[in-house]
């Protein structure tokens, strides 16, 4: 069972499989990264995502291509590599999921699909499927807990998840099923995420919402009641900004003693 399996970093990686795929065709894409910065080694974050797109990791070889491109050296490089946790060092599947188990999302239920998942698809934290399809890894805050709990496939949301629901997400992924994210675009494998991540699109931009009503309530319940922040226009209005109404004490509970003025001049009762 998952919960007997060593964790990944009792597992050895070679330093090197001596088989980089990066070819003559990705550092002239690298190049092409580098020149959209005034100072080259401002590419590097973009650049050690292309090198996960084509190797499925950050590999040494994609190190030492990256120091020797940005005239850095290979420790500069690697501490850049090992400090986002967006950089893999290990091989990762063709798809990369990950569980939020900050607070908010483990009070809701993350911790339960994180253990559940270990035990469907039997690996543990940072680990792979035997046929290579899904990587399993517990996040972090995902920034997105109005909708907790929350998990993320090559970076894509999906939101008020549950343990079956989560257990049918990653049966569909490696059945080759079209998975769609609520907030985002249709999955694809990690490999070409990673590649869009390097700053070469996929046209798939505008795919799919980006925000949700959970998101947008505060947006809407502003523009119902013309709020608006101090010293700012109510949204869509063209009033003077004296005119504007700020928020009304009744609707925000717990300032009620508070009164809201439409100056520069604010008290307190």
């Amino acid at each position: 069972m998952a919960e007997n399996h060593a964790t990944a970093t009792d597992k050895p990686v070679p330093y090197s499989t001596g088989d980089s795929k990066i070819t003559d065709a990705t550092i002239a894409e690298m190049r092409e990264i580098m020149a959209r910065y005034p100072q080259a080694r401002s590419a590097l974050l973009p650049m050690l995502h292309l090198v996960q797109s084509v190797e499925g990791r950050v590999t040494p070889e994609g190190i030492e291509i990256c120091a020797d491109l940005l005239e850095l050296t290979g420790a500069e490089v690697s501490a850049v590599a090992t400090f986002y946790t967006m950089y893999k060092r290990r091989p990762v599947g063709d798809y990369h999921v990950g569980v939020c188990t900050n607070t908010l999302c483990a009070v809701m239920g993350g911790d339960l699909i994180f253990d559940r998942l270990k035990q469907h698809l039997d690996v543990g934290n940072d680990e792979t499927t035997e046929d290579g399809k899904i990587t399993l890894e517990h996040l972090e805050c995902n920034a997105a807990c109005d909708y907790a709990p929350v998990m993320m496939v090559n970076w894509e949301f999906f939101d008020d998840m549950t343990p079956e629901s989560a257990t049918q997400l990653v049966d569909d992924l490696r059945e080759g099923n079209e998975v769609k994210s609520p907030r985002g675009a249709t999955i694809c494998t990690w490999r070409e995420a990673e590649r869009v991540l390097a700053g070469f699109p996929d046209g798939r931009a505008d795919e799919g919402p980006t925000g949700g009503k959970a998101t947008l309530a505060g947006l809407r319940l502003a523009r119902e009641r013309n709020w608006t922040a101090p010293g700012g226009r109510a949204s869509g209005s063209r009033a003077p900004l004296d005119a504007a109404p700020g928020p009304r004490p009744e609707d925000q509970p717990g300032k009620e003693s508070q009164a809201v003025h439409t100056d520069d001049s604010r008290k307190e009762d």
